[in-house]
Formats: C-alpha cells, sequence, structure tokens
C-alpha cells in the first residue's frame, strides 16, 4: 500500500504555496502519492493517511487559512501522521538555525501531535498583498530566503519517517 499524503498550505503571496509544491514533489519522488493543496481549498482529509501543514507567518501569526484548516479538521488530524512547517523570517537565520514555531503554531502542534514543525524563510517581493507587506518590500528589506534544499531534505526526512511507519506495520 502507498502511503496517500495531503500537503496543505496556506498562503498570502504564493511563497508558501511554492514550500509546499517542492515538498510535494520531493514526497512524490520518495514514492508517496501526495496531493498538494490550498488549506481552504479542503473539505475533508479521510482519504489521506498523512498530512504536512504549512503556513506563512504573519506578524508571528500563521496564516488565517492554515489555522481554520488546523482546527476545523481537528479530529481527523489527530488520527493520522501530521507535519508543520512555517514560512517567515525575511533574513537568511531559518537556514543558519533551528527557530522554534510561533507560541500559535505551538499550540497548534500540540493539539494535533504533530510529529514536527520546522520554520523555513520565506519570500517577500514584488507585488504583494497587505499594506504591511507592501510596506516592507518598499522599504527594501523584503527579498526571498527560502532554502529550497533545507526543504528538499526535511521532506526526504518526513518520507522516510512514513516509510518506516508502512514497513513497520506489514506482517
Amino acid at each position: 500500500m502507498t502511503e496517500t499524503v495531503l500537503v496543505a498550505y496556506g498562503s498570502t503571496n504564493g511563497s508558501t504555496a511554492e514550500i509546499a509544491e517542492r515538498v510535494g514533489e520531493v514526497l512524490t519522488e520518495e514514492g508517496l502519492t501526495v496531493a498538494v493543496r490550498s488549506a481552504a481549498s479542503v473539505p475533508d482529509v479521510t482519504p489521506y493517511d498523512a498530512v504536512v501543514l504549512g503556513g506563512g507567518l504573519y506578524g508571528g501569526r500563521w496564516q488565517r487559512d492554515a489555522r481554520r484548516f488546523a482546527r476545523h479538521h481537528r479530529r481527523a488530524l489527530t488520527e493520522r501522521p501530521v507535519w508543520l512547517f512555517s514560512s517567515g523570517p525575511l533574513d537568511p537565520s531559518a537556514s543558519e538555525r533551528e527557530i522554534p514555531p510561533a507560541p500559535g503554531v505551538r499550540r497548534v502542534a500540540d493539539r494535533l501531535d504533530a510529529r514536527g514543525h520546522i520554520t523555513f524563510g520565506g519570500r517577500l517581493e514584488g507585488k504583494v498583498k497587505g499594506r504591511i507587506a507592501r510596506m516592507i518590500v518598499n522599504s527594501g528589506k523584503g527579498g526571498d530566503f527560502r532554502d529550497f534544499e533545507q526543504i528538499a531534505a526535511w521532506a526526504t526526512a518526513v518520507a522516510g519517517e512514513l516509510s518506516s511507519e508502512q514497513a513497520g506495520s506489514r506482517p
């Protein structure tokens, strides 16, 4: 049986969606069946054996769709393996050291008994939504701080955990 994994994300300006796409690509390369969807577009998680949920960080809070997804699907999510990721720091810090989850994300991780959480660097550039985001970009403090090698390594580790669990559950 091949594990079916949902990679759901909450993204306002597209950066977190691109991270989720990369996570999905790596999980697929590792032999898993993967669906990558915006968190707002997922009506039901029961068809999936595992879930990876990511959200952009805005002012220290997870993006609204990711928060709503976790709350709405809480019961079903506690019945399957879940990993979380955040994206947000607009500097290289996420590639240099482990950044603990924001307090609200920590609460979600605890409620869902998440297997793990990682914070990736974010991207904020070009035409962006939101007054504060535009101010950041216009002040020259935006940029792309995502580390796709780090993202791929993390996704590979998630796939490894799923594969070892699947192998352990065989008779």
